[in-house]
């Protein structure tokens, strides 16, 4: 029976889980990081913190489970970059996360080419992805050694490796949707066609091995933590769609075998690459959910993310939020969106903002469902969620009223690590295929639609007015 130790390494927290080959959690740990949210949209992490807290939430985790491990797997944000050395491994830039708006000047640059590499990637040119934040980098803070994702910086610590996963990869806007490799004619576009790049690796491979959490060990089952919560919540088919709610919101959707383009302004992406055969999907963002709630915690709205139903009123009395607090992605794509309340009142309470929060996060993953059901040419019959704020009563319900679907919460609040498990079981058994590595699960709750169709219809076309009164004129999209 394989036990592995899998680590998300995530935006606000490092996680990590030691699972038996059952599916049994043996050990958990989790250590916070701590984003820094700069003036002019810049969001940057300290690499010595990202690192430390692997290796700390890691040993943790494996020390609680008392057992020894067979492998370790890493899932990471995605987007996230920085500059480093690659003979010492130092870092040579702060990280810079996917929420960074800094390189959007970048992008307007480059927005002539959008369609291009709209054709090639599979992705809209957006600050939201890896290239325009490495190009930013290097005009703006170093020239020097290696400008990669922050996976490729912690397996080179973990084992000297310089490589990076076929999803992780897919993020960047410089590589082919068709096959997942680099372009050069994208690289040179972004002014990055010196650069040296990471192999890329299929998420079932062994990379290389660790020390690091005890005795040698593979490194395997690589992914971006929004494809990997995919496969864990067993959207192993096409029109199998699952939503995370953590730092952002991300609705993803499973669209096969097939390297499709959007045609609604989502992304397509590698889902994952294992047993020598890559699946696809689409993928919408909502960029702040739980950054959201933080940002009202800090404003004392509410105490804590476990306080929202109690805070939330049971009407918003007519007071609408777009809560475009880093900006808008599909199908707006407007990085230069900004937050906004509107119908308010002498008589609003902070209990009305926050529900209209929660309801404009919701309705953000409503407009991504239908973009979903078009691009699939059907609608989706069911939601599959996972993440910290599905705990939120009020906002699952939301997300049912407003999507008209049914809402399955997964059981566990460890879909991501345990998507990356399944991908390191497979690394680590040949003759297992990739769904019998996948634990099977039932919800843990279920949310019908309660709002008739007709209300449901009305709240979202008044959402909508209210985006369009906000969006600044002349912007980038």
């Amino acid at each position: 029976m394989t036990t592995v130790l899998a680590i998300d390494q995530g935006t606000s927290a490092t996680k990590a889980i030691v699972v038996d080959g059952g599916g049994e959690v043996l050990g958990l740990a989790e250590v916070p990081v701590r984003p820094a949210y700069l003036p002019g949209g810049g969001v940057e992490q300290d690499p010595g913190e990202l690192l430390g807290s692997v290796l700390d939430a890691g040993r943790r985790a494996v020390a609680r489970a008392g057992v020894p491990i067979d492998a370790v797997a890493l899932a990471n944000q995605g987007e996230t970059v920085l500059a480093w050395d690659p003979v010492t491994g130092a870092p040579l830039s702060p990280a810079i996360v996917w929420q960074d708006r800094r390189s959007e000047g970048i992008c307007a640059e480059l927005d002539g080419s959008g369609e291009r590499i709209a054709d090639i990637t599979g992705l809209v040119l957006d600050p939201y992805f890896s290239a325009p934040k490495m190009a930013w980098l290097r005009r703006n803070v170093t020239g020097e050694g290696v400008v990669t994702t922050s996976d490729s910086w912690i397996v080179h610590h973990l084992t000297g490796e310089f490589v990076t996963d076929v999803t992780t990869a897919g993020r960047s806007l410089v590589t082919r949707l068709d096959d997942a490799g680099w372009e050069p004619e994208l690289l040179e576009l972004f002014g990055l066609g010196g650069e040296r790049l990471p192999r890329i690796v299929s998420c079932d491979e062994v990379v290389g091995h660790t020390s690091a959490f005890g005795g040698r060990v593979p490194v395997a089952g690589l992914v971006v933590d929004q494809q990997a919560a995919l496969l864990a919540e067993n959207c192993l088919r096409a029109g199998e769609a699952k939503c995370t709610f953590g730092t952002g919101a991300f609705l993803l959707a499973n669209t096969g075998t097939s390297a499709a383009r959007s045609t609604a302004g989502l992304a397509a992406s590698v889902a994952w690459r294992a047993r020598g055969e890559t699946s696809y999907c689409f993928d919408g963002q909502v960029y702040t959910a739980a950054s959201a709630v933080r940002w009202m915690r800090d404003l004392g709205f509410v105490d804590s993310a476990a306080d929202l139903d109690a805070a939330a009123a049971a009407d918003s009395e007519g007071v609408l939020c777009v809560p475009a607090l880093a900006g808008l992605a599909a199908p707006w794509w407007r990085p230069d969106a900004r937050a906004s309340f509107s119908g308010m009142s002498l008589s609003t309470g902070p209990g009305h903002l926050v529900l209209a929060v929660l309801q404009g996060i919701a309705a953000q993953v409503a407009e991504l469902g239908d973009l979903v059901a078009a691009d699939l040419g059907r609608p989706l019959t069911r939601l599959r969620v996972d993440g910290g704020l599905t705990r939120s009563r009020v906002l699952m319900q939301a997300v049912a009223d407003l999507t008209r679907i049914r809402v399955d919460v997964y059981p566990s609040p460890h879909a991501t690590p345990m998507g990356a498990v399944a991908l390191a079981r497979a690394a680590l058994d040949p003759s297992l295929s990739l769904e019998d590595a996948v634990d099977t699960w039932e919800p843990g709750t279920t949310y019908e639609p309660r709002w008739s169709a007709d209300r449901a219809a009305g709240f979202r076309s008044r959402w909508r007015d209210a985006v369009a009164s906000t969006l600044p004129q002349g912007g980038t999209r």
